[in-house]
């Protein structure tokens, strides 16, 4: 099976199984996996947050699954145990269709690790 069509196949599945756990089997979109991933990595799910801290769960999120890329570092965690990363590698300027294949590819990899998809 080729590299494009695992993706597009483990991406289906990833989101059939987030969609039924969270979202009633509607679609959840690439930006509300990316919330997800940033409130499991916070590990504080049972509180409301404010818009800004959306906003820094989704940065944690995206920070966390480019972090095997080389692009972010775990830094530490702050007294409130929000995590902090250091940027090691500029992110390449990429068109918006190549951004969402990588955050895809990325995620993909973050749920395999976590065997929460294989």
């Amino acid at each position: 099976m080729s590299r494009d069509i695992q993706l597009k196949e483990r991406w289906r599945v990833l989101v059939e199984k987030l969609s039924a756990q969270f979202a009633d089997n509607d679609p959840l979109d690439l930006d509300a996996i990316i919330y997800l991933v940033g409130l499991q990595e916070l590990g504080q799910i049972h509180r409301k947050f404010k818009k800004d801290e959306k906003l820094n769960l989704m940065h944690i999120a995206i920070c966390r699954v480019l972090e095997p890329y080389g692009y972010y570092e775990f830094d530490y965690f702050d007294e409130d145990g929000w995590p902090h990363y250091t940027i090691k590698e500029e992110l390449p300027a990429l068109k918006a269709g190549e951004q969402s294949i990588l955050m895809k590819e990325a995620l993909v990899s973050y749920f395999v690790e976590k065997e929460y998809i294989t």
